[in-house]
């Protein structure tokens, strides 16, 4: 919850220059525990990107790039899976994983967020380039972000 707060106080309405914006709340997917079992995943993929969708006015663009990532996460963390596994109720933090591992899981399903959301915005290939711009500079702005609240949130619970 902490993640929708976040995107439909303070990150609604900011952008860089219409090229970058920050859509933090996909965070929330991110954390989720390695356990969680895929039709749970699924399940919250939509109403999170369905709450999303009602706040910023949309006809379920992130509702869709939602339900892909809820898709594509288990696939890409047995591929990411550590030599030794993951520990039982691991959490998916930079403090647990260590930061090469999850700045590998989280650009690659914030980049295929982006990108599909982007694409399906723009609905057309004219602006392909520009739409792929906008789509990698929001994601990166947005993993920016989400590596600052890693360091700011979960090095307190560390200590």
């Amino acid at each position: 919850m902490l993640f929708l707060a976040l995107q439909v106080i303070f990150f609604l309405n900011l952008s860089f220059a219409n090229y970058a914006f920050c859509f933090i709340y996909i965070g929330f997917l991110l954390l989720l525990p390695v356990e969680i079992p895929p039709l749970t995943l699924l399940i919250l993929s939509f109403f999170l990107g369905l709450s999303i969708d009602v706040f910023y006015n949309t006809l379920g663009i992130h509702t869709a790039a939602c339900v892909l990532i809820g898709y594509i996460r288990p696939y890409l963390i047995n591929f990411l899976t550590p030599r030794g596994g993951y520990d039982e109720g691991a959490e998916l933090t930079v403090f647990s994983l260590g930061f090469p591992w999850l700045a590998a899981y989280a650009s690659i399903l914030v980049v295929v967020h982006h990108i599909t959301l982007f694409m399906i915005e723009a609905w057309e290939f004219d602006t392909f380039f520009l739409t792929l711009l906008k789509a990698l500079c929001s994601a990166l702005f947005t993993l920016v972000v989400y590596f600052l609240l890693q360091y700011l949130v979960f090095s307190r619970q560390s200590k």
